[in-house]
C-alpha cells in the first residue's frame, strides 16, 4: 500500500509531530511505501507572510498545488492528513478529490470546531462553538489571545461548516478516544465517518527481572500551560511530604519554578530518555489537566513504563485511566481531592505496584505498535473498499508479523 502523509508542523514541536514520525516508521516497517508532504510554520516569518496566511486560511491555492504535486509524483492509495492548519488548509482535500484518492484525517485536536483547538476558556472546558457560532471564539480571543487571529480561524470554521466540507471531503476521521468522537459528532460530523483509534508509543520493554529499586514520589510531565492544571497541582502539594518532580516547559515555567522547593523539584525541559528514566523511578504520574485533552500521550507513556496515573475525572483522561485498575481519578480542579488521592496512594505501595502492573498490561493490550498497526490498516482498507471495492494487493499487517517473528 502507498500512503501519503500530510502534516503542517507548528513552530513549537509537540505531540502531533511525534505521532507523525511514529506512524510513518510503523507503516514503513510494515512494508508500506510512505511519503510525507510536510510544511512548517517557521516560514511564517514576516508581516506579509502572516497577512497572506490569514487571508488564505480558508483555502490556500498553494496548499492545493503542493498536494496535487505530491499525489502526481507519489501516486498514493490513501492520503492521511494529520494537520493542515494554517498553511496547507482544507484546499488539500480538493486536490485529493480531483485525483480520486481517499482521505483519512487524524483529529489531534478540536480545531475543526474551536478556534482555540482545545475546547477550553476561562479556566474550564468550553463547548460554546460546538453548539453555537464559531465566531464566539473571536469575541473571546480564543486563538492565541488575539481577536483578529481568532476571527480568521472562526471564519475558516464557519465557511467549511456551511459548505459541509468535513462530511464531503474526508472519507474517514480518526478520533483518539470515544469521548473526542462524541464532541465531534455534537459539532456536526457524521458518526459513521469517525473511527476511534488511539495513539501508540514505542515499547520501552518491561522492567528487567529481579529485584528493582523501590519506586518513590510523584511525577508531573506536561507543557506548562494553564489548561494542564499546574495551579491545582501546586495547591494540592501544600503541606504534602510526598516528593514531586515537575518536568516541562511553557508559558508557566516561571510559575513552576517559583513553586518548587521543599518536596517539589522542577527540572524544566528534559529529553525523552530522561523522561523515561524518571517514569521508571516514580511511584505514580499525576495528570491534573482541566481541559478535556484529546488523548494525553503522557498517560500511555506512563502505562508503558508500568507507572499508574492519578488523573482528572474528565474527558479523555477518564476514558484512558481506569479508576482503581490502572490509576486513580479525582475531581477536576479540586486540589483537596487530589491531595487526598495522593496521600492515600503514597501510603499503599502494594496498591501502587498492582496498579502499575495493570497499567503495563493495559498498554500491551491497547497501545503497542502492533495493536495500532492492525487498527490503522483496517481503517485504510475500509476506505479503499468503500471507494474502489477492493483491498490492497498485499497485507502489510502480515508482513509486519513476519518481520517481527524473524527478528
Amino acid at each position: 500500500m502507498r500512503v501519503l502523509l500530510a502534516h503542517n508542523s507548528y513552530q513549537q514541536s509537540g505531540g502531533e509531530d511525534a505521532v507523525v514520525a511514529n506512524e510513518r516508521a510503523l507503516l514503513a516497517d510494515a512494508g508500506c511505501d510512505v511519503d510525507l508532504l510536510h510544511i512548517h510554520n517557521d516560514e511564517i516569518s514576516s508581516f506579509w507572510h502572516k497577512l497572506s496566511t490569514t487571508i488564505n486560511l480558508t483555502r490556500s491555492a498553494r496548499g492545493k498545488m503542493l498536494m496535487a504535486r505530491a499525489i502526481e509524483g507519489f501516486r498514493p492509495d490513501v492520503v492521511h492528513v494529520h494537520n493542515f492548519f494554517p498553511l496547507l488548509t482544507a484546499a488539500i482535500y480538493d486536490a485529493c478529490r480531483d485525483a480520486g484518492v481517499p482521505v483519512v484525517q487524524t483529529l489531534h485536536n478540536f480545531r475543526l470546531t474551536c478556534a482555540g483547538a482545545i475546547l477550553f476558556r476561562d479556566g474550564k472546558p468550553c463547548e460554546d462553538c460546538i453548539h453555537g457560532s464559531p465566531y464566539q471564539g473571536a469575541l473571546h480571543g480564543c486563538y492565541r489571545g488575539s481577536r483578529a487571529g481568532s476571527l480568521a480561524v472562526a471564519r475558516m470554521i464557519d465557511v467549511h461548516r456551511r459548505r459541509n466540507t468535513w462530511n464531503t471531503r474526508v472519507d474517514r476521521f480518526i478520533a483518539l478516544t470515544r469521548f473526542a468522537k462524541g464532541r465531534y459528532v455534537a459539532a456536526g460530523l457524521e458518526p459513521a465517518r469517525i473511527a476511534v483509534k488511539p495513539n501508540f508509543v514505542p515499547d520501552p520493554g518491561r522492567m528487567p527481572p529481579g529485584p528493582q529499586p523501590p519506586r518513590a514520589g510523584a511525577l508531573f510531565v506536561a507543557r506548562l500551560s494553564p489548561e494542564k492544571g499546574l495551579g491545582t497541582l501546586l495547591k494540592a502539594w501544600q503541606g504534602l511530604a510526598v516528593p514531586l518532580t515537575i518536568i516541562g516547559d511553557g508559558p508557566l515555567k516561571d510559575f513552576a519554578a517559583a513553586g518548587s522547593g521543599g518536596s517539589i523539584t522542577y527540572l524544566g525541559r528534559q529529553s525523552a530518555l530522561e523522561v523515561r528514566a524518571a517514569m521508571r523511578k516514580a511511584a505514580f504520574l499525576v495528570m491534573p489537566s482541566e481541559s478535556y485533552e484529546t488523548f494525553g500521550m503522557v498517560s500511555v507513556e506512563a502505562f508503558a513504563n508500568g507507572l499508574p496515573v492519578i488523573a482528572s475525572r474528565l474527558g479523555a483522561m477518564a476514558e484512558i485511566v481506569e479508576d482503581g485498575r490502572t490509576g486513580l481519578l479525582f475531581t477536576p480542579g479540586d486540589a483537596a481531592d487530589l491531595a487526598a488521592k495522593v496521600t492515600a496512594a503514597a501510603a499503599q505501595p502494594d496498591l501502587l505496584r498492582t496498579l502499575g502492573q495493570e497499567a503495563r498490561t493495559c498498554y500491551e493490550a491497547r497501545y503497542t505498535p502492533a495493536v495500532n498497526l492492525r487498527a490503522l490498516m483496517a481503517i485504510y482498507d475500509g476506505v479503499l473498499q468503500e471507494r474502489h471495492g477492493h483491498k490492497p494487493a498485499h497485507d502489510p499487517v502480515a508482513t509486519a508479523r513476519t518481520r517481527l517473528a524473524a527478528s
